[in-house]
């Protein structure tokens, strides 16, 4: 099985013109199978464009959490060796701003930090907008803490994803991986434990401090949205779980969509891939699509 992951970008393109959704699906579906492709970019149509539709799958995280994890993210150190090392003409931050603590800049209205719902701002990729990666590149999808862009996510995620993991509930995102996607993750927790002392020594972002509840709490009270989405995704992925031990259980999913689960666990217990091959070769429209919400650079924590 191949893996590929888009280059690194001067400038981190989430939204994508309808040219570029057709040059992303034509570039995704042109990988020799099975092949995995995970990139940074909101989610993506194929058969608008008349490809196969690939297996997606993403994984959530507290929408606090994540802006905090990225406002600290954007300011170590390393992050700007590596941008400089990729395009050497960029020019380097200002130290002012790059020493400036989350706390203060909640706490002043730093325009930054205040997450005000209906903004349009990009920011440096702009990563306040978890729903974004799943509701689309349209214009509706973009004003922050929406209700069109929530309703919009919660459908694409109930349609098209396979699987949407919940980055604080590793264990149940891993299970749920394996078993509703096992030509790729078969044996996934295990390789995860296995391996965890040696990612937990080089994905640490030791320049984040901790962050006091109460000004998590101030953050929260604009996020009402982008929360109630996290908990909607949590919630399916505990149904998706249930669903595995009752027949009866049903999950809100497309036809599509529904059908390839139901091959894949049928498949998984019989211990082969839908060609009756002991998980080897997939079909054209097996091709798995990892669409990030949770920033890809996987070789560093935040």
């Amino acid at each position: 099985m191949s893996f590929h992951r888009d280059a690194v970008q001067r400038v981190e393109m989430i939204r994508l013109a309808p040219a570029e959704q057709q040059m992303l699906a034509s570039a995704v579906t042109a990988h020799a199978l099975p092949a995995s492709y995970i990139q940074h970019v909101c989610y993506t149509n194929f058969t608008t464009y008349g490809y196969p539709s690939p297996i997606y799958v993403n994984v959530v995280r507290d929408p606090v959490e994540r802006v905090i994890s990225w406002y600290y993210y954007v300011r170590a150190p390393w992050y700007y060796v590596e941008r400089k090392r990729a395009f050497p003409d960029l020019p380097l931050p200002d130290p002012a701003w790059l020493k400036k603590n989350f706390e203060t800049c909640v706490l002043s209205g730093d325009r930054e930090c205040r997450y005000v719902e209906g903004e349009t701002h990009e920011g440096i990729g702009d990563h306040r907008r978890q729903t974004l990666f799943f509701c689309g590149h349209e214009a509706q999808c973009t004003p922050f803490n929406s209700l069109e862009a929530l309703q919009r996510a919660k459908r694409v995620v109930e349609q098209q994803y396979a699987v949407v993991g919940v980055l604080e509930e590793m264990n149940a995102t891993l299970l749920a991986l394996e078993r509703y996607i096992p030509r790729f993750f078969r044996g996934a927790s295990r390789l995860y434990w296995d391996e965890l002392n040696t990612f937990n020594r080089i994905n640490r972002n030791e320049f984040k401090p901790a962050v006091s509840e109460a000004v998590k709490q101030i953050v929260r009270a604009n996020f009402t949205r982008e929360i109630e989405f996290y908990e909607f995704c949590k919630q399916r992925l505990h149904m998706q779980l249930k669903a595995l031990r009752d027949p009866s259980v049903t999950l809100p999913t497309s036809r599509r969509l529904k059908a390839s689960i139901a091959q894949d666990i049928a498949h998984y217990r019989l211990g082969t891939d839908r060609s009756g091959n002991r998980h080897r070769n997939v079909t054209s429209e097996e091709c798995f699509l990892g669409v990030g919400a949770v920033p890809r650079r996987a070789r560093r924590r935040r």
